[in-house]
């Protein structure tokens, strides 16, 4: 499904799953009502049960999926589904299909007033859920409203921007209030493809901030790793330096009594 830019951006955080329950209670076992409440089974109890340390959490990165392309302009002009459409063709709209044309019409009006519409693309089928801006439509200027009853009559003018394969453009027509159908293209919106490009910019640059501080931090947790393992290799070597010297003082100790008993 295509999404407008009037509609807020989704993110990929998971969703965890938590249990209902987080206390349950005890669940009787068959016999259990014929026990007496106060007899105590023979078994151990361990008054202080070993605790068990947690890990510390692993740091993690939730990356949230860019908008648009770094270089919209030119997907726009390579693209070739977006150069197939960018070529004026006939639309139509397709709500309420299987109502009657009054209550089709009534049903197109008020959504048009609403701010959203669904159309079709009739030589490629390509459908299209449209929305758009109904409180800038009482600008004076036909150019900037984004929908438009009175530049046309028996028509409505539609300017409808959104985001389509990671490139800012905007869907611009009209479509006649009686027959429901009319003549529509898409166009690249430079506007909003700037204001996204800024926005991509300052993520990916938030992104890379990001990592620099886990690269310093994981540099950070090596060095102390490498410390306590040198260190621990001083101490055993220190420790098995005495236990020698002590070998063989009582080594020399031992050679010396039998020294002494042969002379006797």
């Amino acid at each position: 499904m295509l999404h407008s830019a009037a509609q807020p951006s989704f993110n990929m955080f998971p969703f965890g799953h938590t249990s209902q329950h987080s206390n349950p209670a005890h669940i009787p076992q068959h016999g259990d009502m014929f026990h007496n409440p106060h007899h105590h089974h023979h078994h151990q109890h361990h008054p202080n049960p070993p605790q068990q340390t947690e890990a510390p959490p692993k740091p993690r990165f939730l990356f949230k999926m860019p908008r648009v392309v770094p270089n919209q302009k030119e997907k726009f002009d390579s693209d070739e589904f977006l150069k197939r459409h960018s070529r004026e063709g006939e639309v139509r709209y397709t709500g309420y299909r299987d109502r009657p044309i009054h209550e089709r019409q009534t049903k197109f009006l008020n959504a048009c007033r609403d701010g959203s519409t669904e159309i079709a693309f009739i030589g490629t089928g390509f459908n299209l859920m449209m929305s758009f801006d109904v409180v800038s439509s009482t600008s004076y200027t036909h150019t900037l409203k984004q929908c438009d009853f009175e530049r046309e009559q028996g028509k409505v003018h539609l300017r409808a921007p959104f985001i389509l394969n990671g490139v800012c453009v905007r869907w611009r027509g009209w479509i006649d209030i009686e027959r429901l159908d009319g003549v529509g293209c898409l166009e690249f919106d430079e506007d909003s493809a700037t204001l996204e490009d800024a926005k991509l910019r300052e993520q990916v640059e938030s992104y890379n901030r990001r990592l620099r501080e886990f690269e310093e931090q994981s540099k950070a947790r090596s060095r102390h790793l490498a410390g306590l393992v040198s260190s621990s290799h001083s101490q055993f070597s220190s420790h098995h330096h005495i236990q020698s010297d002590l070998l063989l003082e009582a080594r020399k100790k031992q050679l010396e009594l039998a020294a002494s008993h042969q002379t006797m």
